[in-house]
C-alpha cells in the first residue's frame, strides 16, 4: 500500500495509504452515510466517476462475492475510506475489494480522516478532487483540477448498447425498462413479481417500445444532469398515458421534466441508507436508501398535472410524484434497498396494480 494524497479544489491535501490502481483520478466527491453494501456502491452506475467518501470507517472487511453487483462493469471514479481492511472473513467472498478496484483501473485511499473531509463536503457542497501520487506537486493537482469538468453524455456512457433481457417462470407482466445506469437489483425485484424484463437503451424510440407491447415502462436510476437526457424525457413524454410509468431516482427527475417541472442540483446530494421519507397519503415514514445529486423543484409542479406524494423530512425536498390520469408515479429513492432498508418495496406491487389495471 503505497503513499498517496487526496487533493481538494480550495487546496486542502489528505495524506494516506492507496489501495487499488495505482493510477491517478480527477472526480467529484461526495460521501455516502451507508453502513453496509460497499459492493453495491461500486457497481451502481449511478456514481459514475465520482468519488465516493465512506462515513462508515471499516471498509473491506467481507470481501467481494461474484452475486451482489449492481452492475457489470465498475464506472466509479475511486473511492475514500478511513480504514481499509484486505483480509476479509466471509465464506461468501471471492475477492479482496481492492482486487476488485485494481482489476478495473479505479484507485482507492485509506487512512485519512474522512469525518473532516465528509464536514468538508456537508459545509462546501461537492467538490472536484484529485487522487494521486504522494509527491505530486499541489500546483501540479490544482491545474488538472480546475481543468475538469463533468461530461454531460454520462447517461450514454453507462446505458446498455443492445436490448437484452432477463426473463422469469411463468411471467404475468412483460416490462420494457430504460437503461439509464440501471440497477441490476431493481431488474430481480421486477423478476421476482413475475416480471419478464426488457431492458433498452436509453435512446429507444417510443415506436419501438410500442411495438413491444408491454404492459408498462420503468425508467431507471443513473448518473449525471437529468437535463442532459433529452432523449428520455422526449420518450416519456410520447409514452404517457398509453402505458403506466414507472420511474425511480433519475427517472423521477427525467417524468418530473417531461411534465414541465424543474430540476436543481443539490449543495452535497443524498447518498446513503437512512433518509426519512413521509408518504403525503398516508402520514406513513419510510426509512430509505438514496444516491442522487439533483432533485425536483417543488414550486415548479403546479400546473404541470404532477403532484408531489412524498417529502424527504430532512430538508424537505420531493421525493415523489404522481399523474393519476396518466398512470404515472416515480419516487427519488430506491425501493430496491442493494444496498438500503426495505420499507419501500411494495412500490413495486403499486406498478403491477397499474399495469393490471391497464389490461382491463
Amino acid at each position: 500500500m503505497e503513499s498517496r494524497k487526496l487533493v481538494l479544489e480550495n487546496g486542502l491535501e489528505f495524506y494516506g495509504k492507496g489501495f487499488g490502481a495505482s493510477t491517478d483520478a480527477v472526480c467529484e466527491t461526495v460521501f455516502n452515510t451507508s453502513m453496509v453494501g460497499y459492493q453495491e456502491i461500486i457497481s451502481d452506475l449511478s456514481y459514475y466517476n465520482q468519488l465516493v467518501v465512506t462515513t462508515y470507517p471499516l471498509i473491506g472487511n467481507y470481501g467481494i462475492n461474484d452475486e451482489d453487483y449492481e452492475a457489470k462493469t465498475l464506472k466509479i471514479g475511486g473511492l475514500v475510506v478511513r480504514e481499509y481492511n484486505d483480509q476479509p472473513s466471509n465464506f461468501r467472498y471471492t475477492k479482496t475489494l481492492g482486487e476488485t478496484l485494481e482489476e478495473s483501473g479505479i484507485p482507492g485511499i485509506s487512512e485519512i480522516d474522512t469525518r473532516r473531509l465528509t464536514r468538508i463536503i456537508r459545509d462546501e457542497g461537492c467538490q472536484r478532487a484529485m487522487l494521486t501520487d504522494f509527491d505530486t506537486p499541489l500546483d501540479e493537482a490544482l491545474r488538472c483540477i480546475r481543468a475538469y469538468t463533468m461530461p454531460a453524455d454520462q447517461v450514454a456512457r453507462v446505458s446498455c448498447k443492445k436490448r437484452w433481457f432477463s426473463r422469469t417462470p411463468n411471467a404475468k407482466f412483460d416490462v420494457v425498462a430504460v437503461d439509464c445506469g440501471i440497477k441490476l437489483n431493481l431488474i430481480r425485484m421486477l423478476n421476482a413479481r413475475g416480471c419478464n424484463v426488457t431492458v433498452v437503451p436509453y435512446h429507444t424510440s417510443a415506436e419501438t417500445v410500442l411495438g413491444m407491447r408491454p404492459d408498462g415502462v420503468f425508467l431507471s436510476n443513473g448518473p449525471g444532469n437529468p437535463e442532459d437526457v433529452g432523449e428520455v424525457i422526449d420518450l416519456i413524454r410520447a409514452l404517457r398515458g398509453r402505458l403506466p410509468l414507472f420511474g425511480v431516482c433519475l427517472g423521477h427527475q427525467l417524468i418530473s421534466l417531461a411534465y414541465g417541472a424543474k430540476t436543481y442540483k443539490l449543495k452535497f446530494g443524498h447518498h446513503g441508507g437512512n433518509h426519512p421519507v413521509r408518504d403525503l397519503a398516508t402520514g406513513k415514514i419510510e426509512i430509505t436508501s438514496q444516491n442522487h445529486n439533483f432533485a425536483v423543484d417543488l414550486d415548479s409542479l403546479a400546473g404541470t398535472g404532477l403532484e408531489a406524494t412524498h417529502i424527504n423530512l430532512l430538508d424537505g425536498t420531493v421525493e415523489g410524484v404522481k399523474c393519476r390520469r396518466d398512470r404515472v408515479f416515480s419516487v427519488q429513492y430506491h425501493p430496491e434497498s442493494a444496498p438500503g432498508p426495505q420499507d419501500s418495496t411494495g412500490l413495486f406491487d403499486v406498478f403491477l396494480a397499474q399495469m393490471a389495471e391497464g389490461r382491463m
